[in-house]
């Protein structure tokens, strides 16, 4: 029936490649030729979970020291630069200021009280006794030279700015609730809690200093 549309040939090939793929359909693949490249079995590690170990952790260290890159980059972004670093310090010439004075100046959006002591009120403020003190503090604890005290000029009851020269104690006065602090700032009668904050500062030469970096 089928010779009747197709050529006898063309027949012919079709029941050679039938007969073919039935051959090779029921064959096996000759194994054993290749026993002698089979790696034997570990006998401490049959199942080779050394190195997945392996694998596992270097995966996990790899990931380790990419997030440690990514916190490290983003915490350097947050971190201020060298603009706002130079706003955040103030160099002041301390010549010109005459002795038993002070002076105001700007410091991160705050006065800064700067006085140059004289030798009398040093030694008035080295003769308190610290018992008597609200907030016990020796002289030469809030100052790195004696004739020069550095102030944050904020009062530490609710934020004033006490006048330089008044109270009772001839340092600074508060006149919004009462404070009276001596000429090393330190709190002596009133409702203020602590003494006048001394500011991060550092001398660059006997007569200049840098406030806002130690």
């Amino acid at each position: 029936m089928i010779s009747r549309f197709f050529k006898p040939s063309l027949v012919k090939n079709c029941r050679t490649f039938a007969t073919y793929n039935t051959v090779n359909t029921t064959a096996s693949f000759p194994t054993g030729h290749f026993e002698k490249y089979r790696a034997d079995k570990n006998e401490v590690d049959p199942e080779n979970r050394g190195f997945a170990y392996l694998v596992v952790g270097g995966a996990g260290a790899g990931l380790a020291a990419m997030a440690k890159n990514t916190v490290v980059t983003a915490l350097s972004t947050m971190s201020p630069g060298q603009d706002i670093l130079a706003l955040s310090s103030v160099e002041v010439d301390l010549s010109g200021i005459p002795e038993a004075t002070a002076v105001v100046v700007k410091w991160r959006g705050k006065p800064l009280f700067i006085r140059h002591r004289s030798a009398e009120e040093i030694a008035e403020s080295q003769a308190v006794q610290l018992s008597t003190l609200p907030d016990p503090q020796a002289d030469n604890a809030r100052s790195k030279v004696p004739e020069w005290i550095i102030l944050v000029g904020v009062c530490t009851h609710l934020g004033c700015i006490p006048i330089s020269g008044g109270g009772d104690y001839n340092g600074w006065y508060c006149p919004c609730h009462g404070s009276h602090y001596d000429n090393a700032g330190r709190i002596r009668k009133g409702p203020a809690p602590m003494n006048l904050i001394v500011p991060p500062y550092k001398f660059i030469t006997s007569d200049k200093i840098i406030v806002g970096d130690e």
